[in-house]
């Protein structure tokens, strides 16, 4: 291709570079291709040269370029556009699932920079029109010998460079292990989730089933189902799967089934688990698919409702893009707090400390302010929670109100009264939720007679707190014995402000066993409260907490 500025004479069939006005109501564009009208008419305008190109007999045009690089292109369920200005449109007929051999594209985007084929992301979900490649010829025509080169790669190649696999109607069976706390409330809103994922892929829940969280009743229960006629089989465990022995996994053993793979490094997902009987795809659930959140779940997911098999190995290399907590493009993302760089890891937790108390049992002395080790106790609680990774420390307030709130806020802890201090624990963390549930994912609830607790252990409740993993309620526990402080997803807002008395999350954690994570420490700080004087006498002849 010759391309440059051309005098009049030489330019008779060149395609203009830039637009060239002629006069006030004239204007040649770019891309066109003057005639011998064209050049009168710029000769009239004293317009002696054009920014042009002309083709030399070894190019093609560029919308003829264009045009045969997308034809071999396009496989399955994929149509191509007429081309315009060296551009070529690529569009899906079906809803289903779009892939790209990365090779062969690459090959053509490297054979020379005049041409570019540009597609969405291998194993994209798509829609009917929706548009999944372009061929773009850069400059105004490309080498035939390229061109040429490129179509014989398309003809020859084994499977197409691009197709769309539509999504095709399984039967889908879903079964809910439960324990004896778990709420119906949770199988009915986890199952509307599922429903919803497998309806946007043109598919339904057909059967559902619940069984007990034990490996001989999920086998029945997975046996049943396949008696019935499903060919894919979705677990929504009670409790997360922890290892290949653990109860899904278990139980497909039990039916002769085989685990193909478990956990993916995808996050959120990591805990997936899939496994088959004969052509029958079983996978158990991570807990993250509780959420409508875009997770592992959904790749693994639309490939097989697709019809593409899903193996170990291709689990195994999703990790390149496998992060997907923060990204924007996550349906319904979550309102966060501002937070610094050094803030990013630690889930937007806060810790409450409950300040409010009367300390009855401790006489006419209110504990919290009682001296060990040469400060008030509820100083060495407030200093391990300021040094932790939570995002912000807050406290409640209520009996000796001033007094408390003074000490707390020269530590520059921000403070809620609790006026109903009288009516028990549940008051004060009514109070401290409804302030701080809608701008921080967990809230960690921390008693403020606890001395002894340390900026470690608040830091392994908050990493351990994932609510999209179903660790949605972190509990430390000494010697299989739970304990204080426990950090609570702020989703269970609701349940909060329905708790009364003075037993603070107790019957909460109970009823929700099925996202309860225990941690195991190694001391028993987290059952010393310090209630009557005989108790504080033996931590004051203590050493100083840690």
């Amino acid at each position: 291709m010759i391309f440059g500025r051309l005098p009049l004479d030489q330019a008779t069939g060149a395609i203009l570079a830039h637009a060239v006005d002629i006069s006030p109501d004239k204007r040649l564009r770019k891309g066109h291709v003057l005639t011998t009208a064209d050049i009168d008419m710029l000769r009239a305008a004293d317009i002696k040269t054009v920014l042009a190109a002309k083709l030399e007999e070894t190019d093609i045009g560029e919308n003829d370029a264009a045009a045969a690089i997308a034809a071999p292109l396009c496989g399955d369920n994929i149509v191509v556009r007429a081309p315009f200005t060296g551009r070529t449109n690529l569009f899906s007929t079906e809803n289903g699932i779009f892939t790209a051999n990365k090779e062969i594209v690459n090959k053509i985007n490297t054979l020379d920079e005049s041409l570019t084929v540009a597609t969405a992301g291998d194993f994209e979900k798509v829609e009917t029109g929706q548009m999944v490649a372009t061929v773009k010829i850069i400059p105004f025509s490309a080498k035939k010998k390229n061109v040429d080169a490129v179509v014989e790669t398309l003809t020859v190649a084994d499977i197409p460079a691009l197709q769309v696999h539509p999504f095709s109607k399984r039967k889908v069976g879903v079964i809910s292990t439960v324990l004896p706390g778990t709420k119906k409330s949770i199988v009915t809103k986890s199952e509307k989730i599922l429903k919803d994922r497998l309806q946007r892929c043109q598919n339904d829940i057909d059967v559902r089933l619940t069984a007990s969280h034990h490996e001989q009743d999920l086998a029945k229960g997975i046996a049943q189902l396949i008696d019935q006629g499903c060919d894919l089989i979705l677990i929504f465990g009670a409790s997360a799967i922890t290892d290949r022995q653990d109860v899904v996994p278990s139980a497909i053993s039990l039916i002769g089934g085989e685990i193909e793979h478990f956990g993916m490094p995808v996050d959120p997902g990591n805990l997936l688990l899939l496994g088959h009987k004969d052509a029958i795809d079983i996978v158990g659930l991570p807990g993250c698919t509780r959420s409508p959140k875009l997770n592992g779940f959904d790749w693994v997911l639309q490939r097989l409702l697709a019809g593409i098999s899903v193996t170990s190995s291709d689990i195994m290399n999703m990790g390149v893009g496998g992060l997907l907590k923060e990204i924007s493009s996550r349906p319904q993302p979550r309102s966060k707090p501002v937070k610094t760089a050094a803030d990013q890891h630690n889930n937007s937790v806060a810790i409450l400390i409950l300040a409010a108390g009367q300390s009855r049992r401790m006489g006419s002395d209110n504990k919290l302010l009682a001296q060990i080790a040469g400060k008030p106790m509820l100083s060495h609680v407030a200093a391990q929670a300021l040094k932790s990774k939570a995002a912000r420390v807050f406290a409640v307030t209520g009996y000796d109100r001033e007094k408390i709130k003074s000490l707390l806020e020269n530590m520059d802890i921000d403070v809620f009264h609790n006026p109903d201090y009288a009516d028990g624990l549940s008051s004060s963390l009514k109070i401290g939720f409804a302030a701080l549930a809608d701008a921080y994912e967990g809230i960690l609830i921390c008693l403020g007679d606890m001395p002894f607790v340390t900026t470690k252990l608040f830091d392994q409740l908050i990493d351990a707190f994932d609510r999209e993993e179903g660790r949605a309620i972190i509990v430390p526990a000494y010697n299989g014995k739970r304990g204080n402080p426990v950090l609570i997803a702020s989703v269970f807002k609701p349940d909060i402000l329905a708790v009364t008395g003075d037993i603070g999350a107790k019957s909460l954690i109970a009823e929700n066993e099925h996202v309860v994570f225990t941690v195991d420490i190694e001391n028993n700080s987290i059952f010393r409260d310090i209630d009557t004087p005989n108790a504080l006498m033996n931590v004051q002849t203590d050493s100083e907490p840690d």
